[in-house]
C-alpha cells in the first residue's frame, strides 16, 4: 500500500495452521531509504514454517509517502491599511509537519506609492517540511500619510496693538508622524481708517512629504490711539510787563506710527486798561490717525511801570533869583502806551519876605493803566534885587503917601505892593495911615507901637509871592490847603508828622502817596490822619525802620473836594 508518512499502521500480527501439526510465523520488516526522510519504502516479510520445515511465506511493500505541507502554528497577520507612523514589526510564525519538523522563512518588499509616507509592504511567510513541502502565508500592508504636520512651537494668538509696538512675526517649524515638514509663511495687509489702523493677517503653512497641511492664521488688529508727543519744553504760563511779551515759541511734535501736524492758534481778551491783556496760546498737534497733544501757555500781560522822562533836565539848580530859568519842556516815553497825561505844578517856599527860598517843580505823568512817575525840579533861589522897607506911622500926618518912596536900588513900577506884617490896608502903591483911625479918629495905643512891614514884589527883578496861609478859606478853595513841607522825626516835637490841615471840618477823605526822588512808591494810604512820621511802608528803602533824610514827593487827592492832586516836594530829616 501507499500511505502517507503519518498514517503508516503498525505491521499486524499473522497466525499459521499445518495440516499435519503446528506452524510458527516469523516476522521481518525492512525499510528503503526515500527521497526525503518522510518518503520510504517498507518491505514486512511473514513466514510460516510447520514442523516438518514447510513455509509459507507473505511479503507487503508499504510506500510511505510525504506530500503533506506543514502548517503554521500561530494566527496568520491579515492585510491591513495603517499610517505610516504606525507600521508595526512583522510578526514571527513557526510551523509544525505532521511527519518531522519545518522551517519557516520570511520575506518582506516594498512597492513605493504616491509619496514617501505612502507605499505597500508585502510580507511572505514560507513554511517547508523535510520533504520539501510548503505552506506560504502573505499580508498585503498598505501603508499611507493622511496625518498632518503639527508646529513645535507655541501658536501665536490674535491681539489688539498699538502701531508703534507690532512685532516681527516668529518664526515657526513643524514636525511630521512620517517625515519631514517645511513651513510657508504669508502676510497681508489690509487697509483701515488711517495709514496706522490696518488689519495684518499672518499665515504659516506647514507642508509635509505627501502634501498633508497644517494651517495657522494670525489677526493682528493694528490701532492709533496715541497722540503726537511735542519735542520742545513747553512754554508755561507766565507774567509779563507789556513790554516784555516775546514771540509765541515755535514747538514741533513727533508721532509714534508717522507724522504729525502742528497748528498754532493767538487769542487776546482785553484786561483792566489799554496795555493789559491775557494772551491764550494754543498747539495742536494731529498725527495722520487723527489723534491731538494740545498745549496751552496763558501768558497775562500787566503794566506796573511808570513812564519816563526822555528829556534832559536838572533835577537841583542854585540861581539867583534873576536867574530862574524857564519852565523845561520835558518830553515822557511809556514802555506801552502812547497816550499819557502829564500835569505840571510849581510851587515855591516865598513868604514874601527877601529871604532865600525854593521853587519846586513837579511833573506827574500817568499812563492808560495808571502807573504814574513823578519828575521833579529844585531850583534854590537867592534872593537878589528885591527892595523892601520899614517906616513909621506919622500920626501927626496922616497925609497919603507912596510906598515906592521906601524903595533904593533899581526895581520897576510893575510889581505888587502887600503888606507883610500887622493889619493895614494900601491902595496899589499908596497907603494912607489915616485908615487905620477908629470911629473917633483916634489910634490905639498898639497901633502907635506897632511896625508895618510892605513888601513889594517885581517879576522884573525877582518874582515873588506873599505866602499868607494862615487865612481861613472854603473847602473848595485850593489855597486853604495847607501842606506841609518839611518833616523833622527826630524827637523834637517840631514838624514831627507829615501835615494836611485847612480842611479841617469840610469832610474830604485825605488819599497820600509819597514816592523817592526815583519814582519810587514808600509809603500809601488810602485815609490819611497825618500820622507819617518818616517810618517804612516798604521794602525799597532797605532793612532800617525810618526812611533815609533827603528830598521825597507827594501827592495828595483831597476825595469829593473837587480839587485837582496835589503834587510837591518835601524835605525829610530822619537824623
Amino acid at each position: 500500500e501507499t500511505v502517507q508518512c503519518d498514517t503508516v499502521a503498525d505491521a499486524v500480527t499473522l497466525t499459521a495452521s499445518d495440516n499435519c501439526g503446528t506452524a510458527d510465523v516469523t516476522f521481518t520488516e525492512t525499510t528503503a531509504d526515500g527521497s526525503c526522510p518522510g518518503a520510504y519504502v517498507l518491505t514486512r516479510t511473514w513466514t510460516a514454517t510447520d514442523e516438518c520445515g514447510n513455509t509459507t511465506i507473505h511479503t507487503q511493500t508499504v510506500t510511505v509517502e510525504d506530500t503533506t505541507a506543514p502548517t503554521f502554528n500561530e494566527s496568520l497577520p491579515a492585510d491591513e491599511t495603517v499610517q505610516c507612523d504606525t507600521v508595526a514589526d512583522a510578526v514571527t510564525l513557526t510551523a509544525s509537519d505532521n511527519c518531522g519538523t519545518a522551517d519557516v522563512t520570511f520575506t518582506e518588499t516594498t512597492a513605493d506609492g504616491s509619496c514617501p509616507g505612502a507605499y505597500v509592504l508585502t510580507r511572505t511567510w514560507t513554511a517547508t517540511d523535510e520533504c520539501g513541502n510548503t505552506t506560504i502565508h502573505t499580508q498585503t500592508v498598505t501603508v499611507e500619510d493622511t496625518t498632518a504636520p503639527t508646529f513645535n512651537e507655541s501658536l501665536p494668538a490674535d491681539e489688539t496693538v498699538q502701531c508703534d509696538t507690532v512685532a516681527d512675526a516668529v518664526t515657526l517649524t513643524a514636525s511630521d508622524n512620517c517625515g519631514t515638514a517645511e513651513v510657508t509663511f504669508t502676510e497681508t495687509t489690509a487697509d483701515g481708517s488711517c495709514p496706522s489702523a490696518y488689519v495684518l493677517t499672518r499665515t504659516w503653512t506647514a507642508t509635509d512629504e505627501c502634501g498633508n497641511t497644517t494651517v495657522h492664521t494670525q489677526t493682528i488688529t493694528v490701532e492709533d490711539t496715541t497722540a503726537p508727543t511735542f519735542n520742545e519744553s513747553l512754554p508755561a504760563d507766565e507774567t509779563v510787563e507789556c513790554d516784555a511779551v516775546t514771540d509765541a515759541a515755535i514747538l514741533t511734535a513727533s508721532d509714534t506710527c508717522g507724522t504729525a501736524e502742528l497748528t498754532f492758534t493767538e487769542t487776546s481778551a482785553d484786561g483792566s486798561c489799554p496795555s493789559e491783556y491775557i494772551l491764550t496760546r494754543t498747539w495742536t498737534a494731529t498725527d495722520e490717525c487723527g489723534n491731538t497733544a494740545v498745549h496751552t501757555q496763558m501768558v497775562t500781560v500787566q503794566d506796573t511801570t511808570a513812564p519816563i522822562v526822555t528829556t534832559d533836565f536838572e533835577d537841583e539848580i542854585t540861581v539867583t533869583c534873576a536867574d530862574i530859568p524857564e519852565v523845561p519842556e520835558l518830553e515822557f516815553e511809556d514802555a506801552c502806551s502812547s497816550d499819557m497825561t502829564v500835569e505840571f505844578e510849581e510851587s515855591s517856599t516865598n513868604d514874601g519876605s527877601i529871604n532865600d527860598y525854593v521853587i519846586t517843580r513837579i511833573w506827574t505823568v500817568t499812563d492808560e493803566c495808571d502807573n504814574t512817575a513823578v519828575y521833579s525840579q529844585i531850583i534854590f533861589v537867592t534872593v537878589d534885587g528885591v527892595t523892601g522897607g520899614t517906616a513909621d506911622l506919622c500920626i501927626e500926618e496922616d497925609l497919603e503917601f507912596d510906598l515906592f518912596s521906601l524903595l533904593s536900588g533899581d526895581y520897576d513900577f510893575d510889581g505888587t505892593w502887600t503888606v507883610s506884617s500887622n493889619n493895614a490896608t494900601i491902595n496899589g502903591s499908596f497907603f494912607n495911615p489915616s485908615s487905620l483911625l477908629d470911629s473917633d479918629g483916634h489910634y490905639t495905643f498898639e497901633q502907635l507901637n506897632d511896625i508895618y512891614t510892605f513888601l513889594y514884589t517885581s517879576t522884573g527883578a525877582c518874582p515873588t509871592t506873599l505866602n499868607d496861609l494862615c487865612r481861613a478859606l472854603p473847602c473848595g478853595d485850593e489855597e486853604g490847603v495847607i501842606i506841609s513841607k518839611a518833616v523833622t522825626a527826630n524827637g523834637d516835637q517840631w514838624n514831627e508828622y507829615f501835615e494836611v490841615t485847612g480842611i479841617e471840618g469840610c469832610g474830604f477823605t485825605v488819599e497820600v502817596q509819597i514816592f523817592n526822588r526815583w519814582g519810587a512808591m514808600i509809603y500809601e494810604s488810602k485815609d490819611y490822619q497825618n500820622n507819617w512820621n518818616a517810618f517804612v511802608h516798604g521794602s525799597s528803602v532797605g532793612g532800617s525802620d525810618k526812611v533815609p533824610t533827603g528830598t521825597y514827593y507827594y501827592i495828595i487827592n483831597l476825595k469829593d473836594s473837587g480839587l485837582k492832586p496835589f503834587a510837591g516836594p518835601i524835605y525829610v530829616g530822619t537824623k
